[in-house]
């Protein structure tokens, strides 16, 4: 497979933000860490999250970390564009206010989050512009999941299946790109945001 950008669907010609998704382990946060290290341009939304912080995350940068009280106020409220329960665990959803305010102001919004996620961004906000991040390979895919040593190998094989199924949503976006060069990949996505982003 060639990396590069490929239309899956109808070109779209103005969008308020653009959607990242792809399989687990294909390097979304990787990309994401990239893109906010090297274009202040672009806003990347932060999720709130149920879940503890781990070392050396930070509030308000990496997540928001809400009370589980807090975030179904939240999701009763109608304030997430997107919420779910991530592998059984915690609560994660992305703040609708921030996004919103944020293409007001002229920036170029990111949402780095899962397939379901982006569904339902796609339910609320069907002129997003989104964008499938795919492996070089499903090997490839395999090789990084393994390589990260976070997860048992009932974990892994749990991971594996639901990355077989994200992959068959490719389809569904209006672009992939092969993240085969994470510089590359980024830069491919932002040029991607000034095209298709509507900027006030």
């Amino acid at each position: 497979m060639t990396s590069g950008t490929t239309p899956e669907t109808e070109q779209k010609t103005c969008a308020p933000l653009v959607v990242l998704a792809g399989p687990t382990a294909v390097g979304k946060g990787t990309v994401s860490a990239y893109i906010r290290d090297h274009y202040p341009e672009v806003w990347l939304s932060v999720s709130a999250t149920t879940r503890s912080p781990r070392p050396g995350e930070v509030d308000g940068k990496h997540y928001h970390f809400i009370t589980d009280e807090r975030f179904e106020a939240m999701v009763s409220a109608g304030e997430f564009l997107e919420h779910a329960v991530v592998h059984g665990r915690a609560s994660y959803g992305t703040p609708r206010e921030p996004v919103l305010r944020a293409a007001a102001e002229g920036k170029l919004p990111l949402l780095e989050i899962d397939l379901q996620g982006a569904r339902q961004v796609r339910e609320q906000m069907p002129e997003a512009y989104f964008v499938f991040l795919a492996p070089p390979s499903w090997d490839e895919l395999v090789r990084r999941l393994v390589g990260r040593g976070t997860e048992t190998e009932a974990e892994r094989t749990v991971r594996l299946d639901t990355a077989r199924r994200e992959l068959a949503a490719r389809s569904e976006f209006d672009t992939t790109i092969i993240n085969d060069d994470v510089q590359r990949a980024a830069e491919e996505l932002v040029q991607l945001m000034q095209q298709h982003i509507c900027v006030p």
